[in-house]
């Protein structure tokens, strides 16, 4: 898989496996090219998966993120994979960026992430729609930026 080869050769999976490893995380095959580094122990980050090339660490087991019930959990972690695959390590820098920006749009990192919204913010369990913080409705730039619709200041199609 084109996704595995570029991101063993940008380095990012490496870095995932140094992390899962370094924290006791238990290293498997999943589908789809990812490895599945379960029982990851640290607090940070706080969420139960998050991606590291194309490994995807999470607190839970192996069984756990490949249950059926959780195939589209599995599949937005997946295309956080082929983010890193475009990226490589620029995409630590230009997440945290959005992240940032989701912040100060809303009280959300995920929100307004396009990385999360790229991934599917309903499939990683992300609320699909927060209002815009004040000072974003009051800036017509912002408006245009995010449209009306958008920043659900108004019915959509008005």
């Amino acid at each position: 898989m084109t996704r595995t080869v570029l991101t063993a050769v940008n380095g990012t999976t490496l870095i995932g496996l140094l992390i899962a490893l370094s924290t006791g995380a238990r290293v498997r095959r999943g589908r789809h090219g990812v490895l599945i580094a379960e029982n990851y122990r640290l607090r940070m980050p706080p969420a139960t998966c998050f991606t590291v090339g194309s490994v995807i660490i999470t607190k839970r087991t192996a069984e756990w993120l490949l249950a059926e019930e959780r195939a589209r959990l599995l599949a937005h972690e997946s295309r956080h994979a082929g983010q890193y695959a475009v990226l490589g390590p620029l995409f630590w820098p230009a997440y945290w960026l959005a992240c940032g920006w989701s912040i100060a749009l809303t009280t959300s990192y995920g929100v307004r992430n396009w990385f999360e919204r790229n991934a599917g913010l309903a499939d990683g369990h992300y609320p699909e729609d927060l209002p815009l913080r004040p000072w974003a409705l009051r800036r017509p730039w912002a408006l245009r930026m995010f449209g009306r619709e958008d920043g659900r200041t108004t019915p959509p199609g008005t």
